[in-house]
């Protein structure tokens, strides 16, 4: 079957929330002793993991994990909760921390994130970013002029449904206007993104790797699909 429309995942897949050494040089644990290495890169882990709970929560926060990418107050709620249990204690720098990963202009783009977008776009095909996330990602795209390659944002805080549901993804082929079997989902997570093969999508996995350590997977990627 011929590609028509490909839907990208947004973390992970197109952008990375990376590690910047001077949101942490700063932080300590319970005893005021600064973060060592290890323990900031687990950090930043913990809060861009697309599945799977990183903590040991309560059944309050429990419920926000679950649901944090319907509404950005439990996801607000819960990444602080998530924050403090992995050792950043004082409030003022858990929300500091937390800001930044709301701003979308502290993710880092893939390398070939622009040149997967303008392949898809120019090759006449309907591109769209499907996203569980809890705020708006479009300034990501728009300060370096890349919403031009995309025709559709479907962010799952806006819809009220997130990957793996079908919903989402129905959601985004109708927006796409290109039936399902003619769509190809790219993401990082087989559970979440591979989800989009229920609906009857190909599928194609990434690594979400360090940037710098992932040149040309998107590209492989469409490449491998006979896109680009």
């Amino acid at each position: 079957m011929t590609i028509r429309a490909v839907l990208f995942d947004y973390s992970g897949t197109l952008f990375r929330l990376e590690q910047d050494e001077s949101w942490l040089t700063e932080l300590t644990d319970h005893d005021g002793t600064p973060l060592d290495i290890e323990a900031q890169a687990e950090l930043m882990r913990r809060m861009t993991a697309p599945v799977g709970q990183v903590v040991e929560l309560d059944a309050e926060h429990v419920h926000a994990w679950n649901h944090r990418d319907r509404d950005p107050q439990l996801h607000r709620k819960v990444y602080l909760e998530v924050l403090k249990k992995s050792g950043v204690p004082r409030p003022e720098q858990a929300v500091a921390l937390y800001d930044r990963l709301i701003d979308p202009s502290q993710w880092t783009p893939y390398p070939d994130t622009e040149a997967a977008l303008k392949a898809a776009s120019e090759r006449g095909l309907k591109v769209g970013v499907l996203s569980n996330i809890a705020f708006d990602i479009r300034p990501a795209f728009t300060a370096r002029g890349w919403d031009a390659y995309v025709d559709e944002f479907v962010l799952s805080f806006e819809v009220g449904a997130i990957k793996p549901e079908l919903e989402i993804f129905r959601r985004a082929v109708q927006a796409l206007g290109v039936p399902a079997t003619e769509t190809l989902m790219v993401g990082d997570s087989e559970e979440a993104d591979g989800g989009a093969r229920a609906l009857g999508c190909e599928f194609a996995l990434v690594d979400p790797l360090p940037t710098a350590d992932r040149p040309d997977a998107l590209l492989t990627a469409l490449r491998t699909h006979g896109v680009g």
